[in-house]
């Protein structure tokens, strides 16, 4: 059963969700709350979840706030942004604090169900574009003094680690990453303890943002 918090100012959408979401047999929602303060304040009371739903943009304590509060003291609690908008810079901001993922609120119950359940299992749900953009927002042009970038295979990192890196950093799921690279789920699931190990990062979304930074911390 995967415990769910949702996390929405606006009353309706939250007991929507609650609803919509609660229908699916594997998920249990455990707990709504206004903003991110009074989410963790939930965590913190012994009402865990293992995934958030969490608005992009609420009054009080917003989601990109909220993410990085949650995350510094929860950092097993998957969090999947919610928006309404295409707004680009929040979801990036989101991502850089721990968010697994994001979705619009205007697609059907059965995607976000889905999602819940994608993040639950460890992955990350980047759409293309915003990983493209990710990519840029992160790696401005560099300046002649700056100081050049260490390669990711001086972190000890094999040619399949580099692979497994690479492919999480485009958005995959483990299913679809040992699909490309021929491997068991498991096998994807112990290069990845391998490689959080190596690169000392915390989870797959710290790995995506690593790889695309070129290796920076």
């Amino acid at each position: 059963m995967i415990k769910v918090m949702i996390v929405d100012d606006d009353p309706f959408i939250r007991q929507s969700l609650q609803v919509l979401i609660g229908m699916d047999p594997d998920i249990e929602v455990i707990g709504a709350a206004s903003d991110g303060n009074e989410a963790l304040n939930l965590l913190q009371a012994g009402n865990m979840a293992d995934v958030i739903l969490m608005d992009i943009r609420m009054t009080g304590c917003g989601g990109v706030e909220g993410t990085e509060k949650i995350k510094q003291a929860f950092p097993q609690v998957s969090i999947l942004m919610l928006t309404t908008f295409d707004d680009d810079e929040y979801i990036i901001e989101a991502l850089r604090n721990g968010a697994s993922g994001y979705l619009l609120k205007n697609i059907p119950p059965d995607r976000i169900i889905q999602g819940v359940k994608t993040v639950n299992e460890g992955n990350m749900l980047i759409h293309p574009d915003i990983a493209r953009k990710l990519t840029t927002f992160l790696q401005p042009a560099a300046r002649p003094e700056s100081p050049q970038v260490q390669p990711l295979e001086s972190f000890g990192l094999t040619k399949m680690e580099l692979a497994v890196v690479a492919s999480i950093a485009e958005g995959h799921t483990n299913k679809e990453i040992a699909g490309q690279l021929f491997l068991s789920e498991g096998t994807v699931k112990n290069y990845i303890t391998d490689i959080l190990s190596k690169l000392e990062l915390r989870d797959r979304t710290q790995i995506a943002i690593f790889y695309l930074k070129g290796g920076r911390g």
